[in-house]
């Protein structure tokens, strides 16, 4: 399937619809992002079941303000609206396709029965 574009007019309605969403933030004259690029679409296209969601800080820059995006590439996941990851920089093929085996496995519930403990 691919990513998709993602805006601020349009995010609610991917994260209603959507269990996981991995999102990428990038702009166009970043050189680590054109590296990134085709490795998160690579993964896209493998992961069908999830959603891939590409966001241009250039012109997203609410959106990118709203997620508190410092550099990029910077790659966001989220399970049932709640963000389990938050990674600057770049990651490899192999990395990214564990994350989102992971982000799968994950039960959001545990997770956020943890920080009520905190």
């Amino acid at each position: 399937m691919g990513s998709k574009i993602v805006t601020v007019q349009n995010i609610d309605e991917v994260l209603d619809k959507n269990e996981i969403v991995i999102l990428d933030f990038w702009a166009s004259w970043c050189e680590p992002c054109k590296i990134f690029g085709p490795i998160f679409e690579a993964v896209a296209k493998k992961n069908p079941d999830v959603f891939f969601g590409k966001v241009n800080t250039e012109t997203e820059i609410e959106l990118a303000q709203d997620f508190n995006i410092r550099s990029i590439p910077t790659l966001v996941i989220l399970k049932d609206r709640t963000i389990i990851l938050d990674q600057s920089g770049m990651i490899p093929e192999y990395l990214l396709t564990k994350i989102v085996g992971e982000a799968r496995a994950l039960d959001v519930s545990k997770l956020e029965a943890e920080d009520s403990e905190e």
